[in-house]
């Protein structure tokens, strides 16, 4: 079973700086203007190392964001505005209001073994693009940190509990509708318990995938390159959460298709593989109203009209509407695909004519990605969103320990 081990975690030290004012969303759902405003909060935000830009106004021949990211962490860290503890774990919450009143997301971060699918017990679920890791490499291996965290869940019973303490938080902040929690655990009887759940079970990786696959690859370089001496790379910051639906939400990641020939019926040509409905799915609850009808949702400039799977088409593809639709793009012209968090935003965008049309998907359930992942299968890339997202800059492991 996987180790899982405290760490001597950075932060951010707040005497110095509001925790709401340099950490951000994971470097994946930060757009450009996003990392514009990030970047204006504060000087010294986590995002300026996180996703480090082409240089800005430095117009040098030579210039390497990795090398600058990389100096900046160095900078940090010598003036104090990252500090390093001893040994911990770190317990994180995540609150937020919904329609369904209070829910929370608490877990630990901690150092997670790493070991390739069927080396050890950590599984993944989702497939992976190689344009994400290869940038994720270069930053690996320039700063030597991992500056966010995995997310993997684990079945051990009671670490929802163990992870629930009763002392006030070590730091508290707001950010986007969400209060975010943190407690540093060194307390080693704490420790011990913590380890011992984790490490009693497999780990499946929620999200992160790219960082793990990563991580992995780094840590193969450098047991090439330095045998006997890599302990900092055989382990991931990894921020790990019972799997129970109480402490998991789980979103969808919609599709925008651009580049397909003007003339097509794209109607037409979806129609093999769904029952395309002729009425418009209006109103705010779009979403709710697809799944109950066991549809996906196509949209165009004349709205959102209803795509149910037709059960003989796809009685040997996996239960996903990603993997659904994968089989149905296929048959398509050339095309280009993009994907779009929020049903607001592809309604925005295909009506703005940034996107010929938009696909509506209903959200994969835990237990599916539990199946998945334990029968060694991996879902299509960007099938799960978990929301919300642990901020990148609350704990940054650096990779010398």
């Amino acid at each position: 079973m996987p180790r899982f081990e405290p760490f001597r975690g950075v932060r951010y030290d707040p005497d110095r700086v509001d925790l709401a004012q340099v950490t951000a969303p994971p470097y994946d759902v930060i757009d450009a203007a996003g990392r514009q405003a990030l970047a204006a909060r504060h000087p010294d935000n986590v995002v300026a190392i996180d996703l480090p830009t082409d240089g800005g106004d430095d117009d040098s021949d030579g210039f390497d964001a990795y090398d600058h990211a990389r100096r900046l962490l160095e900078q940090w860290l010598a003036e104090g505005i990252l500090r390093r503890d001893p040994p911990s774990f770190y317990v994180y919450r995540m609150t937020r209001e919904g329609a369904g009143g209070t829910r929370h997301t608490t877990g630990v971060m901690g150092a997670l073994e790493l070991s390739r699918p069927g080396e050890g017990d950590i599984l993944p679920h989702e497939r992976t693009t190689p344009k994400a890791k290869s940038d994720r490499l270069h930053l690996l291996e320039a700063t030597q940190a991992n500056l966010s965290p995995v997310w993997g869940l684990s079945p051990a019973a009671g670490l929802s509990a163990l992870v629930d303490l009763p002392e006030a938080p070590t730091a508290t902040w707001d950010d986007d509708g969400v209060t975010h929690s943190l407690w540093v655990v060194d307390d080693p009887e704490r420790i011990e318990a913590i380890a011992a759940a984790v490490g009693a079970h497999p780990v499946v990786i929620a999200d992160g995938h790219h960082r793990y696959e990563t991580s992995v690859t780094y840590r193969d370089a450098q047991r090439r390159d330095h045998p006997g001496d890599t302990p900092g790379a055989e382990a991931v910051l990894a921020y790990v959460v019972e799997l129970v639906d109480d402490e998991l939400d789980v979103a969808p990641i919609h599709r925008l298709v651009s580049g397909l020939p003007p003339d097509l019926d794209l109607v037409g040509a979806l129609e093999p593989f769904f029952e395309v409905g002729a009425s418009e799915v209006a109103g705010s609850d779009v979403a709710a109203r697809l799944a109950e009808a066991g549809a996906l949702g196509l949209v165009t400039t004349d709205g959102v009209r209803p795509l149910v799977p037709r059960p003989e088409v796809f009685a040997e593809v996996r239960d996903l509407d990603t993997s659904r639709l994968d089989l149905a793009l296929a048959a398509l012209p050339a095309h280009e695909l993009v994907f779009q968090h929020g049903v607001d935003q592809v309604r925005a965008e295909v009506a703005a004519g940034r996107a010929q049309a938009g696909f509506l998907l209903r959200p994969a359930t835990v237990a599916q990605i539990v199946e998945i992942a334990h029968g060694g299968e991996r879902m299509p890339p960007k099938t799960t969103f978990f929301a919300p997202k642990p901020c990148t800059g609350v704990v940054l492991r650096l990779l010398d320990e």
